[in-house]
């Protein structure tokens, strides 16, 4: 009974988010409840005036994270953070980061979550999106938590400025992707050399300073401070997990690139994630070695990706159409009718069994899609080809991981992952299950190496999913893999707990290790995400820790130490520190 309920949760969960498919703008949760200011004063006496206090409904990406009726308010500066923060220790109350709730994860709030609860969600989107040049030679820019990437990429276009690679929503805030160590797609190319100011890591990697609300000894309560990437304690902020509140950031950027973004839908799936040295010379690593840049989206029960190349090219090739704003794939981000009906007959009607005819359906799309837009050979400065997604687009529950490895060893991973997933699938398939209706996503950076922050005595991230291993200093990129599905699908949580085994077991830290994608999916029992405790106690920590530098125990002992009173925490964050 209890797998029938949370299915139906979900499958409700997701009604709601495809109702509202059709809204526009970045919309954070839904529209608050403005409270009068003597109601204000009975439920929260002494809350700080002009703070924006207000109700609020929470929702993750997908919706399978909800909860109403939470108190949430919005301060002007980051002096009214503070003071909203030192509200909450003197009350017994959390506080909770909020932006654009683009995430999976239960990093915010966990499932369950009542409107009783003595939560206080933070918006960092109303006020805190400053944005202003910090330097120009190198280049710097200061930015508030709470902007957008949108917003961040097109100011720094304004002025002649990019990164080399990004997110590819644009409704993600700045703090909310720093928080988990959101990342693009990008390694050198053959030939390629890093530019000044550019990284192939996260966004992370970026970070020459950040202000963060922290405990002050001194004065016995809660005060912003500012650390500086050399600074040891800067390590374990740089990628927080929602353990800490930073409301500042100055990052590392660099000269903006044009980039051309080619679409292939003619290679096969065994000819691109064939074994090394297979047959067929148009291997995904082969694209990385061309183009550094690389994309594929592998729809279910399909046998030709999606593929995207991006490459750096000054100059507009003579067959590329130019873009001058970002999301040029309209088939993608607003759901093709044929697309809409399927997906919403699967959940409706638990028809699963058409899973197959949804794959194909939206492969169908996508060709069609390329050819009537003109989308599939695009050129522009780099935010046009790099932003993509759009709130609009077919929410889906996704897993996620990083498989660190050598350069030359990404064709082997690649092959071996999806030889696995292909093989799982049919099987399952074979029995009547169909767990995946989505797609297999795979994405290549490579690490956060400190020193591309072009910052003296910068330090890495200390929980980063791309913080390079003293112990296997030949470890320079990782792969990202992803795999999506519509929220409810039946055997989807126990299709992913295979997966999941596959990766942990095969990648353990001999030619590659595993690490897990921290606002995606993991820790999956037969019935839900971050649910498995051997993952979340014992198999993540060590993933984190070589025993050769700061770890797993000395960051989480780094964020305590900054937040005594644990204000900056919820039930399943403090089971993954515990």
């Amino acid at each position: 009974m209890t797998r029938i309920r949370r299915r139906e949760e979900t499958r409700r969960a997701f009604l709601r988010t495809a109702a509202s498919l059709g809204a526009a703008g970045m919309v954070a949760a839904v529209a608050p409840l403005a409270m009068a200011q003597d109601a204000v004063a009975a439920d929260l006496p002494g809350f700080p005036d002009g703070a924006g206090l207000y109700k609020s409904a929470y929702r993750n990406w997908v919706g399978e994270i909800s909860a109403d009726g939470l108190w949430a308010c919005a301060p002007s500066t980051p002096d009214q953070v503070v003071a909203v923060v030192n509200w909450a220790r003197e009350n017994g109350w959390t506080v909770r980061a909020r932006g654009y709730a683009h995430g999976w994860s239960p990093l915010t709030i966990p499932a369950g979550t009542g409107p009783g609860a003595p939560l206080l969600l933070v918006d960092t989107t109303a006020h805190l999106t400053g944005l202003a040049l910090e330097s120009t030679g190198p280049a710097a820019v200061r930015a508030g938590a709470g902007v957008s990437m949108e917003t961040l990429l097109g100011y720094l276009e304004e002025h002649g400025l990019g990164v080399t690679a990004a997110p590819a929503p644009g409704d993600i805030t700045i703090g909310g992707a720093l928080a988990i160590d959101a990342h693009g797609t990008a390694v050198p190319a053959d030939g390629e050399s890093r530019l000044p100011g550019q990284t192939y890591g996260s966004l992370s990697n970026r970070v020459l300073s950040l202000t963060a609300v922290v405990w002050d000894e001194d004065s016995g309560a809660y005060a912003l401070r500012t650390y500086q990437r050399d600074d040891p304690d800067c390590a374990a902020l740089l990628t927080h997990l929602g353990r800490a509140l930073v409301t500042e950031v100055v990052l590392r950027v660099g000269e903006n690139s044009s980039l051309r973004c080619l679409s292939r839908t003619d290679i096969p799936a065994a000819e691109l994630f064939a074994a090394p040295g297979g047959d067929g010379d148009r291997t995904f690593a082969s694209f990385l070695d061309e183009s550094g840049r690389a994309e594929a989206i592998w729809f279910a029960y399909t046998e030709f990706p999606w593929l995207k190349v991006w490459s750096v090219a000054p100059h507009r090739p003579l067959t590329s159409r130019r873009v001058t704003s970002p999301y040029n794939y309209p088939f993608s981000d607003n759901v093709p009718t044929a697309v809409a009906r399927l997906a919403g007959t699967l959940v409706s009607d638990a028809a699963w069994y058409l899973a197959p005819v949804l794959g194909q359906a939206q492969l169908a799309a996508s060709v069609l899609g390329l050819t009537t837009t003109v989308s599939a050979d695009i050129w522009g400065p780099s935010k046009n080809t790099l932003l993509y997604i759009k709130p609009t687009t077919l929410r889906e529950t996704a897993n996620g991981y990083a498989v660190l490895t050598s350069r030359d060893q990404v064709q082997r991973v690649v092959a071996e992952f999806t030889a696995f997933y292909r093989e799982r699938l049919a099987a399952y398939t074979a029995q009547g299950r169909f767990p995946v209706n989505g797609q297999v996503e795979i994405r290549v950076t490579g690490l956060d190496d400190p020193a591309e922050a072009d910052s003296a005595g910068a330090l890495p991230p200390l929980l980063s999913a791309l913080r390079p291993r003293a112990d296997h200093p030949e470890w320079d990129t990782a792969v990202w893999l992803d795999v999506l599905t519509l929220p409810g699908t039946p055997d989807a949580p126990a299709f992913f707990r295979e997966l999941e085994r596959f990766l942990l077991d095969t990648y353990d830290g001999g030619h590659a290790l595993t690490r897990v994608e921290w606002s995606k999916g993991w820790a999956y029992t037969a019935e839900a995400a971050w649910a498995d405790p051997e993952v979340i106690g014992t198999a993540v920590p060590a993933s984190f820790t070589d025993g050769q530098g700061p770890g797993w125990d000395e960051a989480a002992e780094i964020l305590d130490r900054l937040d005594p009173h644990r204000l900056f925490r919820n039930p399943f964050l403090d089971r993954l520190f515990t």
